[in-house]
């Protein structure tokens, strides 16, 4: 599953994840940076099917000082090389961490940079920064039911430490783990850690749906 390219509207990446699981009977929504404020913004229409979400680097409200997302918005005039470049050399200064360097897949700034050159066109770039200017879903956090993980990084510079601890407060049935020694890109850094604690959720979520509510 690949989201849409160059939409400038959160509900709208979440209408193109909708229809991929609109014939599944059960599954769990898995989100990482952007893509956990989509799973959220899925997760607040309650769809059929859904039984578990785990968030990891998102946010309920938009936490990067407005001079930021100026600056990332207007990466839509900026040519090729000065995208290539400019924007995404900051960006991958902001999605580095302490940790990167020991991690099990070691990883430098410069692979961050071509990670996004590689895989994000400047216009889609600037289109999802744009969609998350004015995003604000933390007076709606209630509306999600269903047992939630958020993982959080260690160190946490483009997100930081309060974006989790809003949607702790907000989201009833949910919990943290914070990987230690890890920054916001441990998809990549440490995919065996983050997947082994995304199985765990999910075998758990198994666990509980198959025991008789009787002994519960």
């Amino acid at each position: 599953m690949r989201l849409p390219e160059n939409l400038d509207s959160v509900d709208a990446y979440a209408d193109g994840v909708a229809k991929e699981v609109e014939n599944l009977d059960s599954y769990v929504l898995a989100g990482d940076s952007f893509g956990a404020v989509i799973s959220l913004t899925l997760a607040l229409r309650q769809p059929e099917g859904l039984v578990g979400l785990v968030l990891s680097g998102g946010f309920a409200a938009n936490p990067l000082p407005a001079w930021k997302g100026l600056a990332a918005s207007l990466s839509r005039f900026a040519p090729g090389p000065l995208y290539r470049q400019g924007t995404l050399r900051f960006h991958a200064f902001q999605m580095a961490s302490k940790f990167d360097a020991a991690a099990e897949i070691p990883h430098k700034q410069k692979d961050f940079r071509k990670l996004f050159a590689e895989n994000t066109p400047r216009r889609s770039y600037t289109a999802r920064v744009t969609s998350v200017t004015h995003f604000d879903v933390v007076s709606q956090l209630d509306r999600v039911t269903v047992p939630t993980l958020l993982i959080t990084p260690a160190h946490d510079k483009l997100v930081g430490d309060a974006a989790a601890k809003q949607m702790l407060d907000g989201i009833a049935n949910a919990r943290e783990v914070v990987l230690p020694g890890t920054g916001h890109m441990f998809r990549f850094t440490h995919p065996t850690l983050y997947a082994q604690t995304i199985a765990d959720f999910v075998a758990e979520i198994g666990s509980s749906s198959t025991q008789d509510p009787r002994s519960a």
